[in-house]
């Protein structure tokens, strides 16, 4: 069977990264009509033959939620050309934060958006770096949970001796443990109460970073306010020298700004969403995560294990 008897297409919510994953793949993005009717409604057509073909669709769900809505169209779209199976690959797994009901009368909208995307006809998902490692079992189709942090532990290394890997939560715990078994490092904590959304105080720092060179990893990073409340407890507490690695670069309101005033040296982000480099920032860095990705579709197509891709400590 040829190597390209798949198809790698794109929605429009990181087009770059696509191009990059079809690159290393050594082919070209599959060519896909997407259109806006002019009330703003989605139009698809795949502009050539996808019958009797694996379509690896490449479509992150950030808001807007035109982002999910593409993504649904276009599985749908393929489904009715006859591919023989559809990927869904979501570099970033929008929606994924309202995965349990922690009060009365709200949505579960991870759960929501996984049963959107599996009646719209999806075989299989590949995401990165999931907000809650249970929303996995919210699908009944295959799921392929990747990690970072790979691309961002390398650059760490030369510093590893005085450094420790902080969670700026107890749910980041899991991505921060995987970092600090890389790195040889310590396991720090950061105790913190949320008094409503998007607004996070830090409480209690435990474990101890006083002359430590520090790396902080999360999964997101969205208003910013969470870790630039982290930075400044930790710089309280003694910390020597600041790093983050975050996958997700959300950044909305004004979290760029926040991060450039904060104590932080260098931010690692990826490039799961798309961040203007040109944006006139001198402290935060992207990584592309277009190999881990590309590999993934290729062992896919092939039908190989792809476990070594989310290697992450089970402890």
């Amino acid at each position: 069977m040829s190597e390209f008897e798949f198809k790698v297409f794109c929605g429009g919510s990181n087009p770059k990264l696509a191009e990059k994953i079809a690159a290393r793949l050594g082919t070209k993005l599959g060519d896909v009509d997407l259109k806006r009717f002019s009330d703003g409604e989605i139009w698809v057509k795949y502009k050539e033959n996808i019958r009797g073909r694996d379509v690896f669709i490449i479509q992150s769900t950030a808001p807007p939620a035109e982002n999910l809505m593409e993504l649904l169209i276009m599985i749908d779209a393929a489904k009715r050309a006859s591919a023989k199976r559809i990927t869904a690959v979501m570099p970033y797994f929008g929606y994924a934060r309202q995965d349990r009901k922690d009060q009365p009368r709200v949505s579960i909208t991870a759960k929501l958006v996984a049963n959107l995307i599996t009646k719209a006809g999806a075989d299989r998902v590949i995401t990165m770096d999931l907000h809650a490692a249970q929303i996995q079992g919210f699908f009944d189709i295959p799921f392929d949970h990747l990690y970072s942090s790979p691309i961002f532990s390398g650059i760490f290394t030369s510093t590893s001796d005085n450094l420790v890997v902080v969670s700026p939560d107890v749910g980041g715990i899991k991505m921060a443990r995987s970092y600090a078994r890389r790195l040889n490092a310590g396991l720090i904590v950061i105790d913190k109460r949320r008094p409503k959304p998007n607004v996070a105080e830090a409480m209690n720092v435990i474990g101890d970073v006083k002359d430590k060179n520090v790396l902080i990893v999360d999964d997101l990073i969205d208003t910013g306010g969470t870790f630039v409340s982290a930075i400044k407890a930790l710089k309280d507490r003694g910390a020597k020298e600041i790093f983050g690695a975050v996958t997700h670069p959300l950044l909305s309101a004004d979290a760029v700004e926040k991060i450039e005033k904060s104590e932080i040296s260098k931010l690692y982000i990826s490039d799961t969403l798309y961040f203007d480099e040109n944006r006139g920032t001198s402290k935060i860095f992207v990584r592309t995560v277009s190999d881990i990705f590309a590999e993934a579709i290729r062992r896919t197509y092939r039908n190989e294990s792809i476990s070594s891709l989310f290697e992450i400590d089970k402890g």
